[in-house]
């Protein structure tokens, strides 16, 4: 698949086919999907509407809506044995789209064809209601392949009205997509420290002691020395979140990252002063600990993922948010997952136990909980 350009339909479909976990044999969720993905595109088109400058991030949202409305119609496509290819190029042959020949970026052709659409006095307004009212035609039983070409046409139009490049839209989905539902291949996994000398690397394999003494306060000890300042829970709701240090050391051994842990055993880049400055600082830190807590308030309601292997994709997705600008945003979420329910499950041990050994190994990314020491 090209990675910049053009991207053909088939290639989307195929790559983004293994993120579909869905019963393949229900339609229903799928149809309800797409409804609710258009209902998201309108819900984003009114705000800014509203809004104006004042809405931020404006075409990332709407972007990302029109991506996952793409990607519930690939699914819907899959069942019912459809083209997505062909039925986009069905709904481009309609009068609201001119043909040009253009020179291909795709490297098996060297020319291709552009449906372009014809200049209309249509508001976009009106655009989106009527692809609203197309995904409307589509639920209840299977929907006949009319209904889905006049949908995907409708589709077309919306984008061309809210002025997004299909390719950039079905990419940026096919990321997302499957950096949250498939494990990713270590190849593919950045390793932001290998070229850094030792003293300024996230240690490779670890072992952190952290207890409680008095007065609910936890320490940490690294190769014995202590580390960090020691920490209360610092609310009326004794939650544990004294231990939360767990979290940073599950950053840094499953994603490579963490400039919280790089300030506690001051290990920070400073060799390269673009890395000290803008992976390492303070705003960074702040950033991290920010994270760590929102995730922490979430976590609380979710009794801290106990007896679950899933992290919800709205809290995925606000991560991706939180560390956009950083090296780590490179990280697929479902590495950020894994980083997750690893963390919280030596999180929970410890709770429970008042301390223990935080276990990490950067080369397995994996992150786990011994016991302390029994006292005699």
């Amino acid at each position: 698949m090209q990675k910049e350009g053009s991207l053909l339909l088939s290639d989307y479909a195929t790559e983004v086919a293994p993120t579909d976990v869905l019963d393949p044999q229900d339609i229903n969720p799928i149809l309800q999907g797409i409804y609710g993905e258009v209902g998201g595109i309108m819900s984003t088109a009114k705000k800014h509407i509203r809004e104006k400058a004042a809405y931020p991030g404006f075409r990332k949202a709407v972007e990302e809506e029109f991506g996952d409305t793409l990607w519930y119609l690939a699914a819907l496509c899959k069942r019912l044995e459809l083209s997505l290819s062909e039925v986009f190029a069905e709904a481009a042959k309609c009068g609201d789209f001119q043909t040009v020949g253009v020179a291909s970026d795709v490297i098996e052709g060297a020319f291709a064809y552009v449906a372009m659409p014809v200049s209309s006095k249509e508001t976009t307004d009106s655009t989106l209601v009527r692809l609203g009212k197309s995904a409307a035609l589509l639920l209840g039983s299977a929907p006949a392949r009319t209904d889905i070409v006049t949908f995907a046409k409708d589709y077309l139009d919306a984008l061309h009205a809210s002025k997004l490049a299909f390719s950039d839209v079905a990419r940026a989905n096919l990321r997302k997509a499957r950096g949250a539902f498939l494990n990713p291949a270590v190849a593919d996994l950045t390793d932001y420290d290998a070229d850094f000398a030792t003293d300024e690397q996230l240690p490779r394999e670890f072992r952190i002691r952290i207890n409680q003494r008095g007065h609910s306060r936890s320490y940490l000890q690294w190769n014995g020395v202590f580390i960090g300042d020691p920490l209360t829970d610092n609310i009326s709701d004794h939650d544990g979140y004294r231990f939360h240090d767990v979290f940073h050391f599950a950053y840094a051994a499953i994603l490579h990252w963490s400039p919280v842990v790089r300030s506690l055993i001051k290990h920070k880049r400073k060799s390269i002063p673009k890395f000290d400055e803008e992976q390492d600082s303070g705003r960074a830190i702040v950033v991290e600990e920010g994270l760590t807590a929102w995730i922490f308030s979430r976590a609380k309601e979710l009794h801290f993922f106990e007896n679950q292997d899933r992290v919800s994709l709205d809290i995925l997705k606000t991560i991706a948010e939180f560390v956009s600008g950083y090296e780590v945003e490179s990280c697929p979420l479902k590495l950020w997952e894994r980083a997750i329910l690893d963390g919280y499950s030596v999180f929970r041990q410890i709770k429970d136990a008042q301390g223990g050994w935080i276990v990490g190994d950067r080369s397995q990314r994996t992150i786990h909980y011994e016991p302390l020491e029994q006292k005699i």
